[in-house]
């Protein structure tokens, strides 16, 4: 359980923190409007998303089980922070967050880091896209510029609502979001060493301000934006609260965990290494416990932000922690410029992320494997979607447990790539 970086220290040259010090600036330019749009998609102020990518980032790269993992807030965990808000108050996120923190440290200490090859992937692949068609539909009124007070969490009354709203479609919101999307795909093809998608956010959200145009941004909606971090506290514990709580505790943990190793699985493939599970596993719990004393919200290794930081040269957990530190340097020295960011931007990012969060590349795949498995994969989608995550994940993993147990003789396989948001 030793994290990477004491193994990497040991024979540290200059030429490998030239190359983490270039990778973990460019991924802080990816990171930056993501945590921001992730903060604001699941219910929570903005700065939320920065607190947990410095503070989540830092301890992630220090303790993990990887070499080039990349940690903070992901569009996984947008439906369960919303729904923990909704119920509980920011408040009982920061508790449910805490207590994760503390569940993963246990996870980790009984190294039940390896427990995840016994996953089925079905159910992952099936609560992955349900998230993504989740995402994607919270969006919608900020990409079209909808006039909405308050927007139903529920999926079917939520789409009556953006529809019953339909009339009050803000054009110019709108092609701001198409224009951003345009551009982050197209900056992606043409350099994908690139920061895209801050040059895109950036761009679009500058014609918005420099034009006046009536669209709405961060500063509109949420104020100004804080240049300071936020002094630790712990969150106020109760009996009643905590056992309020543990339901949401059990799926951020396990959400956490399962995403984190994921990454780190993709990671391995990309630079030919091999991970420290349960350190990962660790890492995740000592993150989620200083997210939580930040008022941060849940965090986990990010696959997209790790694809990045792999792509740029990045070769030790030293370029994690530079990129949280130069989102850091950014808060401290140019949070102001933050609030020009336009919504419409922001969402049709988030759109996009969710889309290869989904990994169409592989929906003509799960279509190839056995019915069984094709099964899982719908029943894990739908109840993501029509019911709730927390169910979602209990019985997808139950039933893929039982149908496992039933072909028992068959490999696990873990065939995972990275996608490219």
């Amino acid at each position: 359980m030793k994290p990477k970086i004491l193994t990497t220290l040991a024979t540290y040259s200059r030429q490998q923190f030239t190359s983490d010090l270039i990778a973990g600036v460019t991924v802080a330019m990816v990171a930056l409007p993501l945590s921001l749009a992730i903060a604001i998609a699941s219910g929570a102020e903005p700065e939320k998303g920065i607190v947990t990518a410095i503070v989540a980032g830092v301890l992630i790269s220090l303790l993990g089980g990887s070499r080039v993992q990349i940690g903070g807030p992901t569009g996984a965990f947008i439906v369960v922070v919303f729904s923990v808000i909704s119920e509980h108050g920011y408040d009982g996120l920061v508790l449910a967050t805490f207590m994760a923190g503390i569940l993963m440290l246990i996870a980790g200490y009984v190294r039940a880091g390896n427990l995840v090859a016994y996953v089925p992937e079905p159910v992952v692949n099936g609560f992955t896209i349900g998230i993504a068609v989740i995402i994607a539909t919270s969006q919608a009124k900020d990409l079209f510029g909808l006039a909405i007070s308050d927007v139903p969490a529920e999926f079917i009354p939520k789409i009556d609502a953006l529809w019953l709203a339909r009339d009050k479609l803000n054009a110019i919101a709108f092609v701001i979001g198409l224009a951003t999307m345009i551009l982050i795909i197209v900056l992606r093809r043409l350099a994908p060493r690139f920061p895209g998608l801050i040059v895109a956010v950036g761009l679009t959200s500058a014609v918005v301000a420099l034009v006046d145009l009536p669209v709405d941004t961060i500063f509109s909606q949420f104020g100004a934006l804080p240049n300071t971090l936020p002094i630790p506290a712990f969150p106020e514990i109760s009996i009643e609260r905590l056992i309020e709580l543990l339901p949401s505790a059990l799926v951020i943990a396990f959400l956490a965990s399962v995403e984190s190793l994921l990454s780190a699985m993709v990671a391995d493939k990309m630079i030919g290494g091999h991970h420290r599970p349960n350190a990962e596993v660790l890492a995740q719990g000592f993150a989620n416990i200083g997210s939580a004393l930040f008022g941060g919200l849940p965090a986990t290794g990010a696959i997209a932000r790790t694809a990045t930081n792999v792509r740029a040269g990045g070769k030790t957990p030293v370029a994690g922690i530079i990129h949280a530190l130069t989102i850091l340097l950014v808060m401290l020295l140019a949070a102001p410029l933050a609030g020009y960011l336009a919504m419409p931007a922001l969402a049709g990012l988030l759109i996009l992320t969710a889309w290869n969060m989904s990994e169409p590349h592989k929906w003509r795949g799960y279509m190839q494997t056995r019915v069984s498995d094709r099964f899982l994969l719908f029943v894990t989608l739908f109840l993501t979607v029509f019911a709730d995550l927390t169910v979602a994940i209990g019985v997808g993993v139950f039933i893929g447990l039982a149908l496992r147990l039933r072909r028992h003789n068959v490999a696990i396989e873990n065939d995972w790539t990275p996608p490219d948001r």
